[in-house]
């Protein structure tokens, strides 16, 4: 099954090597470089902070952390986020090729408890920023995936914390079979949104 991917065919912006692509969910947003390619390779920027005003990221927003994941195929790993301030991630798949996933989380949200999904690879090389007030996750289709995000916040065990990522409720139509999917100990263990709703800390703002 193919993930539920609806990006909208508008851009929020053009530029000469990048572009925005809208999502169903407010503030997430997919970004899509140009990639140069030929027999040798390709070459292609992933990131330059002076375009958050022309992708929708906040102008005032820094990234302090770099992490890399690599997974096999079928891992799901989420879903994550970071109470108190909370932090937004900028996810793309250097190897390989996965499906990531966002939820909103947001009290007074049009779209809180949806979620989103968008396949990035290796190809493409498409970007998803995930704003703060947003639970991430992804599932790996290749044999090898590796993961790079950026985060605005150091990571801290003491406000990490988690939905399920089979959460009745949101029903995420992951990509792949329920057999296939290989899950953490903690991630399985993780309560429904429903559970933590009243201890989340994000509002939306129009």
């Amino acid at each position: 099954m193919r993930p539920r991917v609806s990006l909208s065919r508008a851009t929020i912006t053009l530029s000469a090597r990048m572009r925005a692509l809208a999502t169903r969910l407010p503030g997430l947003v997919t970004i899509e470089p140009v990639v140069h390619g030929d027999e040798r390779g390709f070459f292609c920027e992933t990131y330059r902070q002076e375009w958050h005003d022309e992708l929708g990221i906040p102008a005032h927003e820094r990234f302090i952390q770099d992490n890399h994941s690599r997974s096999t195929r079928g891992v799901v790993r989420g879903m994550h986020f970071h109470i108190g301030a909370g932090v937004a991630k900028l996810v793309r798949c250097a190897r390989g090729r996965i499906v990531d996933v966002a939820v909103d989380l947001r009290r007074g949200s049009p779209t809180y408890a949806k979620w989103e999904a968008v396949e990035l690879d290796d190809v493409d090389m498409r970007v998803l920023y995930v704003p703060v007030g947003f639970a991430h996750g992804f599932c790996a289709l290749s044999d090898v995936a590796d993961v790079l995000y950026k985060q605005t916040a150091y990571y801290d065990a003491a406000v990490e914390r988690g939905i399920a990522w089979n959460d009745p409720d949101v029903g995420i139509e992951w990509p792949l079979p329920l057999e296939e999917l290989i899950v953490s100990a903690r991630d399985a263990a993780a309560p429904t949104l429903r559970d933590v709703a009243g201890e989340l800390p994000f509002r939306w703002h129009p």
